[in-house]
């Protein structure tokens, strides 16, 4: 199995990137990177010199770049002029990871919330929500195929992605082998998950398959206050059945990556030797 590494050293846009930054990442132990460049706009993407530059940066350093942004655009949206400049932006957004030589793009559904792609909204879980987010990917897996990058879908359960069996759903309905799952477990962990995570993880993979394209590594604290708190936090402080994850990542394929989020810089190294640690003892080689 393969680690790669989100935020941390990279940079708010392709011009950023420096060879010296590449090489540190590389030198903790990951072989990939998830850029989120959000500096750069996929309808004004950057010259071709950036892009150019950017990717011989990497493979100099010996780091793929595994997974760019999808830019979180609202692909559920009921007004259609609204949802079409949606997809257009994620369409412009595999083009830009193309060329800066990505193997996908992550993006969740978004929200109907006024605050965030990842906010609480009543409508994030109606039907209608559904439909128009496997309408929206229809349109994009087409993009996704003339650029040879994949959507790979992360999920959580406060947008329409709320657990594994309505991704399953969506991603069947769509029917487009562009389209797939990039897991990240803490995001569907819920309180009676909590205290047998590897139980839930099975559950999911059990549920996804194949459709599962990449993983993403976090964790996840409940914290003892009167009302429920359920917080993200770095891979190796939390409940998270790291074990069981990589073991079945690893089963779907040797080659897959798993990503590193929600790391401080400082943590990286530590964090990389945790997971190898589990990879270890479950058998699992990291490379």
């Amino acid at each position: 199995m393969r680690l790669g590494i989100s935020g941390a050293l990279l940079p708010h846009d392709a011009a950023g990137l420096t060879p010296a930054a590449a090489a540190e990442m590389r030198s903790w132990g990951y072989t990939g990177v998830f850029t989120r460049l959000r500096g750069d706009d996929p309808l004004r993407p950057p010259s071709e010199t950036v892009c150019r530059r950017f990717r011989e940066i990497l493979a100099e350093a010996g780091l793929q770049h595994v997974m760019a942004t999808g830019y979180w655009q609202n692909l559920i949206h009921p007004h259609a002029p609204a949802r079409r400049r949606a997809v257009d932006t994620l369409c412009a957004g595999l083009e830009l990871a193309a060329r800066l030589g990505a193997a996908c793009i992550d993006t969740g559904p978004g929200s109907m919330s006024p605050h965030g792609p990842w906010a609480p909204h009543p409508d994030n879980w109606t039907p209608w929500a559904e439909a128009n987010l496997v309408d929206s990917l229809g349109r994009a897996a087409e993009a996704a195929a003339r650029a040879g990058v994949r959507i790979h879908l992360e999920g959580h359960q406060l947008v329409t992605l709320r657990n594994a069996a309505v991704t399953r759903r969506v991603v069947d309905a769509v029917g487009s082998p562009w389209v797939r799952v990039d897991l990240d477990p803490v995001n569907w962990i819920t309180l009676d998950a909590y205290y047998d995570t590897g139980a839930a993880i099975d559950a999911m993979f059990d549920t996804l398959g194949a459709r599962i394209g990449s993983g993403h590594s976090k964790d996840i604290r409940l914290w003892n206050r009167h009302t429920l708190h359920l917080d993200t936090v770095t891979t190796g402080q939390g409940a998270i059945d790291h074990a069981r994850y990589v073991t079945r990542l690893h089963a779907l394929d040797p080659d897959i990556y798993l990503i590193v989020e929600h790391c401080e810089t400082s943590d990286a190294p530590a964090v990389r030797a945790f997971l190898a640690d589990q990879a270890a003892r479950a058998g699992v080689t990291l490379r």
